[in-house]
């Protein structure tokens, strides 16, 4: 029997959430290596954090608390339950729209089908949810080791003087390469493990379990990472800094100023974020579609 789209875009929500508080603090660090440039770095500027992964986030815990590691937590929930609930929940009714008899293979639809089908909820679901993203990103970029410092009391207060100080649109800064960055890592995430999965479950000795999930899980992760670090990049300094025009602006001035490696500026932290992430996320997901559908 199919599932309904409310039970899950709840089990969705809820698993996108979890995963969430789980890794929010490799995404604060993964956000505050991003926002480095070249500039900072050579006078000394970053406030310390230069040291990787596990540099910035002990240089985050020791001047600013342990608890800024959770700085845009609460707007990091908000995007979850919208952003996760709808590309999930999406997913596969939108997959079955694209279906014909092309997209179609001997073990079930086609790769093909399954990209189509994510990048569309992808777009849809951030579009939605891009306002969240925004208020996430300022929060965890406002620390005392960054140049821009905006001091927001928190997620409400931000999305306030968001709309008071810059206008409502504001709220939509980054659309263009979040659209793009969130259509192509949801597009790898969902496909690849919706095909890893099926992969796996081919192979003898594999069921559908809980290391069937784990595996396809890091392998989404993974690939997501490898494909979306760059325009991962652009958002976050968009969002970020407000001293770029548009994203072909943020894309050119991030390869003049500080070269093609800043794209996979804080690849670490994105795999051990977006790979536990996923781990997380889909482990919990796949446990409860078990007790809810």
């Amino acid at each position: 029997m199919a599932s309904s789209f409310a039970a899950v875009f709840f089990s969705s929500a809820f698993a996108a959430c979890f995963a969430e508080v789980c890794t929010i603090p490799l995404d604060t660090a993964k956000v505050r290596l991003q926002l480095q440039k070249k500039a900072a770095l050579a006078t000394g500027g970053g406030g310390g954090t230069t040291g990787g992964m596990l540099g910035t986030i002990m240089c985050i815990a020791r001047e600013e608390g342990v608890a800024a590691l959770w700085n845009g937590i609460i707007p990091g929930l908000h995007r979850q339950c919208v952003y996760g609930g709808l590309r999930i929940a999406l997913y596969e009714p939108v997959k079955a729209f694209f279906i014909r008899d092309g997209d179609t293979v001997a073990g079930g639809v086609s790769l093909f089908a399954k990209i189509l089908a994510a990048l569309m909820t992808g777009v849809i679901a951030i579009v939605v949810a891009n306002p969240t993203d925004l208020v996430k990103v300022r929060l965890q970029a406002d620390g005392k080791a960054t140049t821009v410092k905006r001091h927001y009391s928190g997620a409400l207060n931000a999305y306030a003087t968001i709309i008071r100080q810059e206008g409502i649109g504001a709220l939509w800064t980054g659309l263009g390469p979040n659209i793009a960055r969130n259509a192509i890592i949801n597009a790898t995430e969902l496909a690849s493990y919706d095909q890893l999965k099926q992969m796996f479950l081919k192979l003898p000795g594999f069921t559908d379990n809980v290391f069937t999930h784990l595996l396809a899980g890091l392998g989404a992760g993974f690939f997501a990472v490898c494909i979306g670090s760059p325009v991962d990049v652009v958002k976050s300094r968009m969002m970020g800094d407000a001293m770029y025009k548009s994203t072909l602006d943020c894309f050119a001035k991030t390869l003049k100023n500080d070269g093609l490696p800043a794209f996979y500026k804080g690849f670490i932290a994105n795999f051990c974020r977006i790979g536990s992430w996923n781990v997380i996320m889909f482990l919990t997901l796949e446990q409860v579609r078990r007790s809810i559908l």
